[in-house]
């Protein structure tokens, strides 16, 4: 199964909707948003094109392929959008034999690790930093922000392919590869 993973869309129809085209050309099964999906959140400016209602609709229409967990700046409100859950606060996925705990950020973090095993993967968005790191103890992912990137990072994605994490940009770039083998 391949499963791409983004991360802070923050109501960008733009940014969605490039997103949804790298998911199409990447003929991922599933889709894991890591939260923070209609709202651009009181600390980041207007994203470009933001319009929460049309990404609302443009991931409604790919329900049966997306997988969520809720980030920061998702409320009840936004579920009422949408048609897919989108409240739990983090998900497990495997990948051979290591956890992926994947969660928005805000609560689980580097700081405020999970209860992981030696080489399990913490896997979460908020920071809008691309990160994809072998910590020792566990592996740390984060795909960054589709919308708002920060400290100069390139908009982008993990894929999860083969027991392989690859980071890549909006534009299908690889930017890293990380074997979880």
């Amino acid at each position: 199964m391949k499963i791409m993973i983004a991360s802070d869309i923050h109501g960008s129809a733009l940014y969605c909707r490039k997103l949804l085209e790298a998911f199409d050309a990447e003929q991922a099964d599933k889709l894991l948003l890591l939260g923070d999906l209609l709202y651009h959140g009181p600390r980041n400016p207007l994203p470009e094109e933001y319009d929460p209602k049309a990404v609302a609709a443009m991931l409604n229409a790919r329900k049966r392929q997306i997988l969520c967990v809720r980030g920061n700046c998702d409320g009840e409100v936004d579920q009422m959008m949408l048609e897919f859950p989108i409240m739990a606060d983090y998900c497990i996925l495997s990948a051979g034999n290591r956890m992926i705990f994947a969660t928005h950020g805000h609560h689980y973090n580097e700081t405020a690790l999970p209860m992981l095993q030696p080489g399990d993967v913490l896997l979460h968005g908020h920071t809008h930093i691309p990160v994809l790191e072998d910590r020792g103890d566990y592996i740390l992912a984060n795909p960054g922000s589709v919308t708002l990137p920060k400290q100069e990072s390139t908009r982008g994605y993990l894929l999860l392919e083969n027991n392989t994490l690859t980071l890549k940009a909006l534009d299908a770039a690889v930017e890293q590869n990380l074997p979880l083998a």
